[in-house]
């Protein structure tokens, strides 16, 4: 028998049924029906049970890791040198660690094509983005573009900025690395950058050598060094040095890590910022891995910035803020000025504070003007291309207005929560001829579908809408599923399919005997009434349609072929003269290689509860519990977990599951859970369920879920 796990208040065990049980407990059991306690029936084999004695002084949670009134798990930063050096990992930092490892995506990083970085600076940062399992916020601020970016910077003007995890998740499923920020600034910059730069070797390093750490331990990708005040002879001496150090740190703990210098102090200490690469900075860029210049710059400076940046020049981020303050070339709608000298220039870019669209022009059109902002600049923003299987994705942008689950409101009322973010496509635009949008009124699952509008040209028969760029090599046998809903007065005139397009190599085939002579093949899968007789129990959702929803299944084989593109094609039964609109609502797209749909199910296992947290309930005959699920599950092999309650209560009866929430790692705190106060001599009993959500998006039965049963009790008379 197995301890319970730590949390204040315990004083019970823990016990898998099946388990041999010594005399002691069946005399405890005995005991508590003579007490006309509830007692369970026999749980499932894997059932986690746990008892607990209720307490009234429950144990306080550390402030830095939990919020210090509910106990929802926060997102933090460090204040100045001393934390930074005293921080070590503990278990409550587990909330904080990404759990998404960085998709694979196509050019890849260090490809010489110019980049495009993204540095998101707003109000201070840590705001709704702090609650790491989400939080109740209505239009809240979400970035989604990750199609057209290369790296992804967390700012704000704490010392060491370490990037809030749920814009880790999203940015890594979206295959874009992030970096916190290291700055110092003002006087106390100055005595900070004095105590670790002008004290010798042993001093920096031991900086750079934390800060390496931090970064492979929470699992974001490096570091912008943002030094803002001026420097001692002796601290800038050692500046180079530091910057060496921390960058072969980096790259030797964090695969694929970077380190980016800001453009401020000079090599002679001086804070003047250059708003180039020149001599006076250069010594700082030679050491790690690339600059970000500064905002004032003119034409003058990108000219001299190629020049002296030779083969290195994309890896100069040239500085845009969009909030166009200062001398600046433009911002705001008008930032592809800027971007389009900078691309003259073979240069890379550094957006800073595109958060303009939220803060300046508001929150309520925010995702119509995020569109066109982006869209804007899509002309100077080379597109990246998915490069690995399975793809699945709802299109959710982690908010919304509902919670929706197989195409029904599982739950109403505004949430955020950007690690549920899934993967997001190109949103394509074509004035007056297509436009792809969010649509929060309506999704399949998650708080939203992709809206595609568009017209059908007089005399065409269909029109094809680009989703996703693929670059990878095709598998033998490929399933692919749509969820779609059309919309508008004539919906029958239309029929929705996927096209698939490859790269041409030669010796492309479909089937087995079919040759593809074009250049670019492409292919329109195998409509499936039916999947195939041993995918029938994973793909049960194929032939049915829910909610008014229509669910579509396709195979399509392939030999020795490259995939290219994955588009959405939109048909009228009938040619016309006239030019025809659409509106279609797309819930759930997947790709998936055959071979790999035959694994076998993992299940949850080690499901355990800790930390658990009595309080007062809002009525006078409940009480509030929250606690810390931890479980095990094979890594890679989900997308996120949800968390559900099976109901507590003090005597038998069954209730339906509510949904909890997700959870993107292997642990999840459930806060404020209102539960039935048992009465003296008497045992009351929660019931917790954890479902995986595979990477496919493929049901997982209930018997591979993990289960914890909770059978809690005050505390007997006389006792705390």
């Amino acid at each position: 028998m197995a301890e319970a796990q730590e949390g204040p208040g315990r004083r019970g065990k823990r016990a898998e049924p099946g388990a041999e049980e010594p005399a002691e407990a069946e005399a405890e059991r005995a005991g508590r029906r003579r007490r006309r306690s509830f007692q369970p029936a026999a749980e499932p084999r894997g059932t986690t049970v746990l008892h607990d004695t209720v307490s009234a002084s429950p144990q306080p949670l550390p402030a830095r890791h939990f919020d210090t009134r509910t106990t929802e798990p926060i997102s933090f930063f460090l204040s100045g040198l001393e934390e930074l050096l005293a921080w070590q990992p503990n278990s409550n930092d587990d909330f904080n660690v990404s759990a998404v490892p960085l998709a694979k995506r196509q050019p890849p990083l260090h490809s010489r094509r110019p980049r495009t970085l993204v540095c998101h600076d707003m109000r201070g940062g840590y705001l709704e983005d702090r609650f790491i399992q989400g939080s109740a916020t209505h239009n809240p601020y979400v970035f989604y573009h990750w199609r057209y970016i290369d790296i992804f910077v967390y700012f704000s003007h704490h010392t060491v900025t370490i990037p809030p995890v749920c814009w880790t998740n999203a940015a890594h499923r979206n295959g874009v690395p992030v970096l916190g920020t290291f700055i110092t600034e003002w006087t106390d910059g100055e005595k900070l950058c004095e105590s670790f730069l002008a004290g010798g070797e042993e001093a920096y390093r031991a900086v750079s050598e934390q800060l390496a750490r931090i970064a492979q331990h929470y699992r974001f990708d490096g570091w912008l060094i943002n030094i803002e005040n001026t420097l001692s002879a002796a601290a800038v001496g050692n500046l180079p040095p530091f910057l060496r150090h921390l960058t072969a740190q980096v790259h030797s703990a964090v695969p694929g890590g970077l380190v980016i210098w800001y453009d401020s102090v000079l090599q002679n200490g001086t804070l003047r910022w250059q708003n180039e690469l020149s001599e006076e900075n250069r010594v700082f860029f030679d050491v790690c891995d690339g600059l970000f210049t500064n905002y004032n710059w003119k034409e003058e400076h990108l000219e001299r910035t190629r020049g002296l940046a030779g083969p290195r020049h994309t890896d100069v981020y040239v500085g845009v803020d969009v909030f166009a303050r200062g001398d600046v070339i433009s911002g705001g709608f008008d930032t592809d000025k800027s971007l389009r000298l900078i691309r003259q220039h073979g240069l890379s870019a550094a957006i800073f504070a595109p958060g303009w669209v939220y803060e300046h022009l508001g929150e309520e059109n925010f995702l119509h003007n995020e569109n066109k902002f982006w869209g804007s600049l899509a002309e100077y923003l080379p597109t990246h291309s998915i490069c690995t299987l399975p793809l699945a994705t709802s299109f959710s942008l982690g908010m919304g207005t509902s919670r929706f689950l197989a195409g029904k409101e599982e739950e109403a009322g505004p949430w955020y929560d950007l690690s549920a973010q899934e993967i997001q496509p190109l949103y394509p635009e074509h004035e007056g001829r297509l436009s792809t949008s969010c649509c929060l009124q309506d999704a399949w699952c998650g708080g939203s579908s992709l809206r595609v509008q568009g017209t059908i040209p007089p005399g065409e028969e269909h029109v094809a809408i680009r989703l996703f760029s693929l670059q990878m090599p095709a598998p033998p046998k490929l399933f692919l599923t749509l969820l779609y809903k059309l919309e508008g007065p004539h919906p029958d005139e239309f029929t929705v399919a996927l096209e698939l397009t490859t790269w041409d190599l030669g010796t492309c085939h479909e089937g087995s005997v079919t040759s593809l002579p074009e250049p670019n093949g492409r292919h329109h899968p195998r409509f499936l009434p039916a999947p195939p007789p041993g995918l029938a129990k994973l793909l049960t959702a194929c032939a049915r349609d829910s909610h008014g929803w229509t669910s579509r299944c396709y195979e399509l084989d392939l030999q020795d072929c490259s995939l290219r593109d994955l588009s959405l094609l939109v048909s009228r039964h009938q040619p016309s003269p006239q030019e025809t609109s659409f509106t279609c609502l797309l819930g759930e797209v997947r790709v998936l290689d055959a071979a790999s749909m035959v694994a076998s199910l993992p299940q949850v296992q080690s499901l355990t509860a800790s930390q658990l947290w009595w309080q007062e309930g809002p009525e006078a005959q409940q009480l509030s519990l929250s606690l810390t699920l931890r479980w095990v599950f094979p890594p890679g092999r989900a997308s996120c977990f949800r968390v559900l309650s099976q109901g507590s209560r003090c005597h038998r009866g069954q209730t339906v599951p509510q949904l909890l929430g997700l959870a993107h790692g292997c642990l999840y705190r459930a806060v404020g859970l209102a539960v039935p106060r048992p009465v003296a001599g008497q045992s009351c009993r929660l019931e917790l369920l954890v479902e995986p959500v595979l990477r496919d998006e493929l049901p997982v039965d209930p018997d591979h879920w993990g289960r914890l049963v909770l059978v809690y009790s005050e505390p007997a008379s006389g006792t705390s």
